[in-house]
């Protein structure tokens, strides 16, 4: 390899709704042994972070608060290769718009990700659309909250995280993710009065979206619309693999994860 490709990179990977940091534990080891850095970030209200539960988060930029004051801490002439999962793309854009210069490659792993021409929750609304009915969420709870129940906390029910989400991942990781989830939000409310990103910010990092197969929780068919409404710099698919990659192919994810990282150094 050359010295180039050999590079430590610092990865910054963030979790999906429901989730946290603890999602990573496979793929965190894998990319530290092949000598990068890597930091797993617990958003607002997820994950170990007990200070705040969801109905103490109103908005998507203070649930990105701890992903926004990492990237403001880091040096200005640092940059990292930014992953994020499923609704952890929203906070991947919000990211971006405020810290392009600090970031190499924004990747998307079977994630949401907004445009510039749309409100941000265009996708989610797209989404939302399409899908079959309530019952597509198998008894997942949602629930108003806020002074004027403009927020909606979203806490997945076992049926939809064993038959939507894990349904190719090894039981134990299921059992995991049982065992640790918690409330989450998709924001879609404030999201819909949020101002459009940025070309000059959101729009001006480099991109790459992981097309997961097999997902039943972000079908294919709108991971690849969300490419068309706004095409990407980098397109990777992985066969046979649900909507937890990191569970499903740790060792495949890593390395597609390198592969990128080393296109945008």
């Amino acid at each position: 390899m050359s010295e180039e490709k050999t590079k430590q990179q610092h990865f910054v990977l963030v979790h999906g709704s429901c989730h946290g940091a603890w999602c990573w534990y496979k793929v965190k080891p894998l990319l530290e042994a092949a000598g990068h850095r890597v930091t797993a970030v617990d958003l607002a209200a997820s994950g170990i972070d007990r200070t705040k539960s969801i109905t103490d988060v109103s908005t998507c930029e203070q649930y990105s608060e701890p992903l926004t004051k990492l990237l403001r801490a880091l040096p200005n002439d640092e940059k990292v290769v930014l992953v994020g999962h499923s609704f952890g793309g929203l906070s991947l854009a919000i990211a971006m718009e405020m810290f392009p210069n600090k970031i190499s490659v924004a990747v998307f792993l079977t994630a949401f990700m907004p445009d510039t021409k749309h409100s941000p929750s265009f996708v989610l609304e797209k989404y939302g659309s399409n899908l079959p009915g309530p019952e597509a969420w198998m008894g997942t709870e949602f629930e108003p909250y806020g002074s004027d129940n403009s927020g909606l906390s979203m806490f997945f029910s076992p049926e939809f995280m064993k038959l939507g989400l894990y349904q190719l991942s090894p039981t134990e990781d299921l059992e995991l993710g049982l065992l640790l989830k918690r409330p989450g939000s998709l924001f879609i409310n404030n999201l819909s009065k949020m101002k459009n990103f940025s070309d000059e910010g959101y729009g001006s990092v480099p991109r790459a979206f992981i097309v997961c197969k097999e997902d039943k929780a972000i079908p294919e068919q709108h991971q690849k619309w969300m490419i068309d409404n706004f095409p990407v710099n980098l397109v990777v698919e992985i066969e046979k693999t649900d909507h937890m990659p990191m569970f499903c192919k740790p060792q495949q994810l890593c390395d597609h994860f390198m592969e990128i990282a080393y296109k945008f150094v």
